[in-house]
Parts: structure tokens; C-alpha cells; sequence
């Protein structure tokens, strides 16, 4: 393809073809989506599928506890193809109102002010319309669970609905995403059981916790930019003790998750999957120090292969369990 004579504008840069700074190269949505699609899948940030990932594995981390505690040779097939679709969608429905609300800031930082709202390549009436889309298929995905978890679930967006703000006034956002994004740690419980029991708020805790520290290394990347902006985070806060802070909250994570496992009874493959997760949370902090920005993104990006290791070890173990059974 022959360069062409001028520069090209930010928006065109930016639009159909070229992925933006954190986006996985060479995906489908930068590749092989019709164009007129492409800022709408960025907005629900198709392209860097980390995100949704990060939502659902509280999710099944809980339901795999839940298939330990009830006995069952399985987690529910049909809550863990659930979880998955509602992940994917409302999280693509939270980065938009989050992008919405965001879109003068981020046009101040270099790694977002390209994304389709700053740069121009969708409206705000049109994003808003999107979110609504997104938002009413993650309803019909609520619906398929039983009454207590609908409730449970639709008073999670109180958290949703908050945390853009929390950059503009308090330096932990990240403890509110936290609070959000672990949401599914007390659902994947609640759809088994009906109710609320001390494991999953345990796994929520858990949760809460790991989402505090792996959202910190994420905000490395921006720390530049985010004092220029005003934009607060925990990567600023912390600043040069970001590593001590980080091993904080991946301890809180395996104490809080490792007493789940050990109320529900978990047994060999349990505790094997705990102790991988383990040992990736401990590869992760020793990076830490001197890390660049796409270093940090490596080692933020690589928390979905650390919480499948805890997810498969619970899943196992149920599995194993029923065999033996």
C-alpha cells in the first residue's frame, strides 16, 4: 500500500484500520470487521479482550467453588456460558458509558485520546445508544438466573455507574473498579445457592483485591500523562513503592482466596490451582521494578492465564470429585 502525500488526520489514524496503543495487533476487528462497525467495537473494546476476561473469572472462580461446596461433579455448564456472554457485553456496555464520560480526558492522554469518542469517530448520542444495546442483551442474560441473583446483579450498576468519576476524586479508583469488576465473585455463588454464603464474599474480597493490583500496573503506563491531566490513580499514589503496594494486594488476594478454598472444602487440584495462581501473582510483582509501559502491559494482560489457573484448579477439583464419586 503507497503511503500517502500528507499526514493523515488523528481520526483517520485512529479509525477502521489502525489499532490503538494497547490493542492486541493484527485482531479481527482492526482486520476483517466491516469499517462502519469498527469504532463501535472499540468502544465495547473487542479488540483487547483482556477486559472481559478479567470480569468473568471472578465469575467462574465462583461457580467452581459453588460446584465444590454443593457437591457437584461440575460447575453448571449453562451459568459458565452465561457468565461468558454477559461478561463480554457488559463490559463493552461499562467501557462506553466509562469512554462517554471520559472522552474530554482522555483526548489528554496519549494512549486514549484515539479511542472512537476523543478522536471524533463516534458521536455521543451514538455511543450512548450503543451502551443502551449492550446494557438490554446483559439484561437478557440476567434473566436466566433466578431471582436473587437478578437483584444482585442489577444493583452491581450503582458501582458501574460511579466509578468514571472516581479518577476526578479520590487516588483508588482502581479499589472502586475493583468493587465492580468482582461483582461476579458473589453471582457465581448466588446462582447455585439463592443466597449469599461466607466463600463468596470471600472470592469477592479476593477479587477486589487482585483487581486493585493488577489495575495498578495498568495505570504505570500512564503516569506521565495522567499528572499532566489531572487524572488520579493508584500508580500515582503509590508511586515509588508501587512494587510493595502490588505485593499487598496480591497477598490479601491468596489469603482471602485461599480461605474460600479451604471453607468449601477443596481438595488436591483446588489447592494446585491456588498454587499456580500463586506463583504467576509472584512472576508478576518481581517485574515490577523498571518496568516500562509495555512491560506493564504485559504483565497486566497476563492476569487472565493467572486467574484461569485458579479457575481450572477449582473446576478440576469438582470434576475429580465426580469421577471418583
Amino acid at each position: 500500500m503507497s503511503m500517502p502525500a500528507e499526514p493523515a488526520p488523528a481520526a483517520a489514524m485512529t479509525g477502521g484500520d489502525a489499532p490503538l496503543p494497547d490493542a492486541l495487533t493484527d485482531h479481527w476487528v482492526d482486520t476483517r470487521a466491516p469499517r462502519a462497525l469498527r469504532p463501535y467495537l472499540k468502544l465495547a473494546r473487542m479488540e483487547r479482550p483482556i477486559g472481559w476476561w478479567l470480569l468473568l473469572l471472578p465469575c467462574w472462580w465462583a461457580a467452581g467453588l459453588a460446584a465444590i461446596a454443593a457437591g457437584r461433579s461440575y460447575p453448571d455448564p449453562w451459568h459458565v456460558l452465561l457468565f461468558l456472554i454477559g461478561a463480554i457485553v457488559m463490559r463493552g456496555a461499562g467501557c462506553t458509558f466509562n469512554d462517554i464520560v471520559d472522552r474530554k480526558l482522555d483526548a489528554q492522554v496519549a494512549r486514549t485520546r484515539g479511542r472512537p469518542l476523543p478522536s471524533g469517530q463516534v458521536t455521543a448520542k451514538a455511543a450512548a445508544l450503543f451502551m443502551v444495546g449492550l446494557s438490554l442483551t446483559g439484561l437478557v442474560v440476567l434473566l436466566q438466573f433466578n431471582r436473587f441473583t437478578i437483584w444482585l446483579g442489577i444493583a452491581s450498576l450503582a458501582i458501574v455507574a460511579i466509578y468514571p468519576f472516581m479518577k476526578r476524586i479520590t487516588n483508588m479508583p482502581q479499589f472502586v473498579l475493583g468493587l465492580a469488576f468482582s461483582w461476579g465473585g458473589l453471582l457465581g455463588w448466588s446462582a447455585v445457592f439463592g443466597r449469599l454464603d461466607p466463600p463468596a464474599y470471600l472470592i469477592y474480597a479476593a477479587s477486589i483485591a487482585w483487581t486493585v493490583g493488577y489495575d495498578t500496573i495498568y495505570a504505570m503506563q500512564d503516569i506521565e500523562d495522567d499528572v499532566i491531566a489531572g487524572i488520579k490513580s493508584s500508580a500515582r499514589y503509590f508511586g515509588n513503592h508501587t512494587r510493595e503496594a502490588v505485593t499487598l494486594c496480591f497477598t490479601l488476594t491468596l489469603l482471602f482466596s485461599g480461605a474460600a478454598i479451604w471453607l468449601v472444602g477443596g481438595g488436591a487440584f483446588a489447592w494446585a490451582g491456588f498454587a499456580a495462581f500463586a506463583a504467576h501473582l509472584g512472576w508478576q510483582v518481581m517485574r515490577i521494578p523498571g518496568a516500562t509501559a509495555p512491560m506493564a502491559l504485559k504483565l497486566f494482560r497476563s492476569n487472565q492465564y493467572a486467574g484461569l489457573l485458579l479457575a481450572a484448579g477449582l473446576a478440576l477439583d469438582s470434576i475429580s470429585r465426580g469421577l471418583i464419586g
